[in-house]
Order: structure tokens, then sequence, then C-alpha cells
């Protein structure tokens, strides 16, 4: 693999002067007193480097034409249930209040009601606009409270008002896409057996004149929203779920979402999602959307929504902060001391076993493993020597496969002769970075829903090898983030974070044994490319989660021992792996990897966009012109 050493990146001053100005200097100078000047040069150059698909003309693409609105309008529904919008209002600026109205009164969807509860009943002005508002259309209702309950008092105020069977909340000062109820509507219609559905959403300036920061989540991904709120904004729930969860808790005040969310979920069968930018998220000086260090209360009471999470549905976890506010990392500690059994292939490949099996006896601080070398037909007198020599530990033992190469079948024999629970899969020429990286990877391998878990992989320059899998990347599957310093943290954070993956590499792969031969092991088929991707789709159409997490390091040479693919025996090969790919998962590769976006890029690793066609054509153009007006009648 080549690698692309300019993937660094250089920071757009231009566009980085543009923004300076009293507040974003005051801003800088607090981010950089939390991250220190390393970690802060890092970041600066994150967020200044060019978008290799500029957010601003591809969202003014993508949004919907007035064609297109006015047919969605004209859409009869089979199943059209009410839809309640539950907003808690305290001193709304008279601007913010009447744009958001007028993004309900937008909406392509009609059967709504929005139910306002007003927590600043000293405000006549406001109570003004609100009166006008819901004398003008009976779906509109208003509250006024006699004081402010803070925002989850007011929020459940808000939601005592709903008389829908699905409601959603939405703040004061943010908006909704003219065709958001339309698309959540067109969701249940579908899925009636969905409890709760959520969309995809971005930040708006307070003028609405610069959409920026897509968030394009991806479908429930339970490991994530413990790492973080990805689910937030507009998320659609069953009012009889509401009523059981009791709404929103003020000693969560600052995450009460997050908190909410999590019981929801709790109760919830099936959370749907709709991948398509619905919400935005209005940033200004005093939100966290814009300003996280403004409220530093809001972040602790995330972590602690987690560990009541943890807590009721009987999970023992450490929940910590990471240098990234409002993201964090959960620790499952290792439950026993269950037996890991380490499978290593290898062939004449003296150097790198060695290297490997050094990493793992030094630095290694888990005690109880195996490892099993499985050696595959070398022929060098040194290699067996150093058979002879390892053999005298009692942890390594060295079997024979004498048949041809088969990395799927290498592994399906090695399990066979496993002692241990727990199988991990290695590649010989991969080192140990974290000492604790088999704890790490237990203990979350442990959890009753996990059935495997992959790690981060670094080259030895320290650039990302491996940060998960998508599925369709490429073509077939491919690693995010390859070739990114490691230092970087990616699009959300994502390289790391733990989070739910289609799959993982297994060149480092721990898996439950009995979760490995349920799904009938490596298949044999795939005898060098794409059977790790194939055996996680297995686990996963199982019912197990496949987890990547970051925090177990390793480096990775990559195929040093196989070398590069280009024999016509190989290509041949790679061919027929890519056919039996296509024909057995045909549906993921069709319809998209349910932990990525569809809206994101399958030819680039660290989620760009995905280039909507005629961006930069004439028919473009006029599309955005004519989205631009359709989208922003609440002005």
């Amino acid at each position: 693999m080549s690698k692309n050493k300019e993937v660094t990146g250089h920071i757009q001053w231009a566009r980085m002067l543009k923004k300076l100005n009293p507040y974003t200097i005051r801003k800088g100078l607090r981010y950089f007193k939390h991250y220190g000047p390393k970690e802060f040069w890092v970041r600066l150059h994150e967020r200044f480097e060019p978008e290799e698909v500029p957010y601003g003309p591809w969202y003014e693409a993508y949004i919907p034409d007035d064609t297109e609105l006015e047919k969605q309008r004209k859409h009869k529904f089979s199943y059209s249930p009410l839809i309640s919008v539950a907003v808690p209002a305290f001193r709304t600026p008279e601007v913010f209040l009447r744009q958001m109205i007028d993004s309900l009164l937008a909406q392509t969807y009609s059967n709504w009601e929005l139910c306002i509860a007003n927590g600043s009943p000293e405000d006549k002005k406001m109570q003004a606009v609100l009166d006008e508002y819901a004398n003008k259309d009976s779906r509109i209702r208003v509250k006024i409270l006699d004081q402010n309950l803070g925002i989850a008092g007011n929020t459940n105020a808000a939601l005592e008002m709903i008389q829908g069977e699905y409601a959603g909340i939405l703040d004061h000062d943010d908006l909704l896409a003219p065709n958001t109820l339309y698309e959540i509507a067109r969701y249940l219609e579908n899925n009636p057996d969905a409890d709760g559905v959520y969309t995809d959403e971005d930040k708006v300036t307070t003028e609405l004149d610069e959409h920026f920061q897509p968030h394009l989540k991806p479908d429930f991904n339970l490991d994530l929203l413990r790492s973080n709120n990805y689910i937030c904004h507009f998320f659609v729930v069953r009012q009889s779920i509401i009523r059981k969860v009791g709404g929103f808790r003020q000693e969560f005040d600052g995450a009460q979402d997050h908190d909410f969310i999590f019981r929801c979920v709790e109760e919830a069968g099936k959370i749907g999602h709709v991948p398509e930018i619905l919400y935005h998220w209005r940033t200004h000086k005093a939100s966290t959307a814009d300003n996280p260090a403004s409220k530093m209360y809001a972040f602790e009471a995330g972590r602690r929504a987690i560990e009541a999470h943890l807590e009721r549905t009987g999970q023992k976890g450490i929940v910590t902060h990471t240098p990234d506010l409002g993201f964090f990392r959960v620790q499952y500690p290792v439950q026993g001391n269950p037996m890991v059994t380490i499978i290593i292939p290898n062939k004449d490949e003296k150097e790198s076993l060695e290297a490997c099996l050094r990493s793992i006896r030094e630095k290694t601080a888990y005690e109880n493993y195996e490892i099993l070398i499985i050696e595959n037909n070398s022929v060098s007198e040194e290699i067996f020597a150093y058979y002879k020599e390892i053999e005298k530990d009692p942890k390594i033992r060295v079997l024979r496969w004498e048949k041809e190469f088969n990395y799927a079948a290498i592994n399906n024999f090695g399990v066979k002769h496993a002692k241990g629970d727990y199988l991990l899969f290695l590649n010989n020429d991969v080192t140990v970075i974290t000492p604790d990286w088999i704890e790490e990877m237990l203990g979350m391998c442990q959890r009753e829903e996990v059935g495997a878990v992959g790690v981060k992989l670094l080259y030895p320059d320290n650039t990302i090898q491996h940060a998960g899998c998508v599925i369709g990347m490429g073509g077939i599957a491919g690693h995010m983030f390859v070739d990114m310093p490691a230092d970087r943290t990616g699009y959300l954070h994502k390289a790391s974070l733990l989070q739910d993956m289609s799959a993982v590499t297994a060149a480092c792969l721990l898996m439950k044994k009995e979760v490995f031969e349920q799904a009938g092991g490596f298949t044999e088929e795939l005898a060098v490319a794409f059977n790790d991707v194939d055996l996680c789709l297995k686990v996963r159409k199982n019912g197990y989660l496949i987890v990547y997490d970051p925090y177990a390091k390793l480096y990775h040479m990559e195929s040093k021992t196989r070398g590069a693919e280009d024999s016509k025996e190989k290509v041949r090969r790679f061919q027929t792996e890519i056919e039996y790919m296509r024909c057995h998962w045909i549906d993921i590769l069709k319809n998209g990897d349910p932990c990525y976006n569809k809206n994101l890029s399958l030819t680039k690793w660290n989620y760009s966009l995905k280039p909507i066609p005629g961006m930069e054509t004439e028919a473009g153009q006029k599309k955005e012109k004519t989205g631009r007006k359709s989208c922003r009648k609440y002005q």
C-alpha cells in the first residue's frame, strides 16, 4: 500500500483569518489552555484543513427544491401518526422564536402539533408572539409557566402537553428542515415497529447565513452512544415510552437529553435512523454547540448519565472524560481470569515473529494466555531452530499446517487446538504498544452482546493502518483513517472513540470461542482477502456487536509475509473472493453499511462527503438556487 504523506494537510490560513474576531480569539485561548500547545496545534489543523468536498456548496445541492417539497405535501400516507414537537422556551429572542415556529409551519407533513412551554412569564413581548402564532394555527399550543423550571422542568412541562403518538424535542432557537416530519413519517410508515427514530443534523450561524459541521450519523450504535450523545437532534419517540421513563431529570441538567435518550433506548425495541440532515442547531456565543468550554458542568452530567445507564443495565464499567470535551471512555473490567488463546500463523518469517512474541512477553500485563504458532510450510532452517527455542516456553505451542496457504483454514485449524474460551487472532507482523491491550479487549468482549473486538493498528511511522472497517469502502470493504497521523482523532473524533462497526481486521481480533463456532469459523473459500470481514458479518447476523476499541493499540507492518498481490494467480484468486462477497453479502453492499452513512464517501477513508452529481454543473447551480429559497422560508 502506497502511503500519501500529504494527508497531514495544510491549514487554510485565509479561511482561519476570516473567522478571527475578539470572540473566536477568546475561544481559541480557552481551547489552548484546555489542550496544551501540541494538542491545540493538532486540533487547529483538523479544524482548518481544506474540505475535500466543501459542505456549503454540497448542502445547497443536497436540500430538496420547491418541486420536491410540493410533491411531499401531496403525498398520501397509509399511516400518518400525529407527531408532537415539544419546545421548552425561555427568554427566546423574537427573531429566533419566529424562525423556529416558521420552520414548523413550513413542514411538508401536516399532521403535527407544536407544544411550547414558556418559562418566561414576565416576558410579555415573547408571549404576544406566541399568542399570535397560536391564534393563527390551531396546531400550535402554548402553556405559560408560573416560573422558570430550568431546562428539565420546562421540557417536561412541554411534554405534558403532547397528544401525538410520537414526540420529539426542539430547542427554542433551533430549526427543522421543511421535510423533517415528512421523512420521519415516511420511515414510521415503512417501519411500524419502530419505537423511536433520529435524524442527521448540522450547525447554522446565528444569522442563518452559513451551514457547517454536518453530523452524518450511523444507524443505532450502542457503544458510540456510550462515547458521546451522537443521537442528540432530532430524536422522536413513542409517547408511551416518554410516559414510562418519566421525561427529563433535573439532576442531569446539561446532559438531560443524553440521559433521556438512554432511558428511552432501554425501554424501546427498535430505534430507527433517517440518514438525512433535517435539524439545524443554531450556534451563538452562549451555546454549547459553538463553545463547549462554556458549560463544563454539562460534560460531568454526561459522564454521570452514562454511569447511570450502565448501572440500570447491569453493566460494570468505569466512565471517564477524554481530552475532547463531551466525549467519554468506558472501561469494562475483566471478570474472572479466563484463558485467551493467541493464534499466530507464520511462514519463514523469523524476524517479525520474534519481534511479535517479544512484545507480547515484555509488554503484556495479562498473564492467562497461551500462544499457538501455526507453522505453514516454512523452508528455512533458521525458523525451525527458532521454533525449538520458543517451545521451551510452556505458554507457546507450534502446530504444523502442511497444506497450501489459506489464512481462513489455518486459523480454523488453530482454533481446534485452542484451550482458551477466548480466541485472539494475531498477525505475525504485529507488536504491542499498550500493555493492557488484552484486558481492554477482553473486558469489552465479555459483555453478553459483544461477539468480537478489534483494535487501533498503527504503521511504524505512527500513522493509522486500521481504525475499523466500512463495508462498501473501495468496493467491498476498507479500513478507515488509513495514513492519518495517530495523534489525530478524525471526523467527530471517530478514530479515537469506542463504537460498533460492521467489521474489523483479523490482524488483531478477539472473539468468544462459542461465538466463533456459532458463526461457522472463517469461510475457507476466502483464502486471503475478506475472510475477517465475512466472519464479522456472520457474527453480526447472529445478533452480536463488533466493537472497534481504539484504546488497545498495536503496530502492524501489514502483509509482510505474503507480499504484493500482483501475480496472475493472486489477481484471479482476489477476483474470486470479491465475487464471493458480492454474492453472499449483496444486501449490505447494496443498502449500505449501517455503521456508516449513505452521504459519506466510499472512496475516501476519512469520512468525507460523497459528492453530489451536478454540483458544479449549470443544473446543479440551479438546484442550489431553488433549494436555498425553499429551505429558508423560516427567515
